[in-house]
């Protein structure tokens, strides 16, 4: 499967169009890992949450997202 089409089929349809879907948005991806990683870069600084900024970014080339 190609990076974009796994990134699509990701996407929920609106009501209506069945046979259309929307492409995943970043923004939208891996919320689990992307909130647990903002909170620690708040609360803790970047240099402190490597580990959290990476399981996110492992998460999102899942996804099929470039990073």
């Amino acid at each position: 499967m190609s990076e974009l089409s796994a990134a699509t089929s990701l996407g929920t349809a609106p009501a209506g169009q069945a046979g259309e879907k929307k492409p995943l948005k970043p923004c939208c991806a891996c919320p689990e890992t992307k909130k647990v990683r903002d909170v620690c870069i708040i609360e803790k600084g970047e240099e402190n949450c490597k580990d959290l900024i990476e399981a996110h970014k492992e998460c999102m080339r899942a996804l099929g997202f470039k990073v």
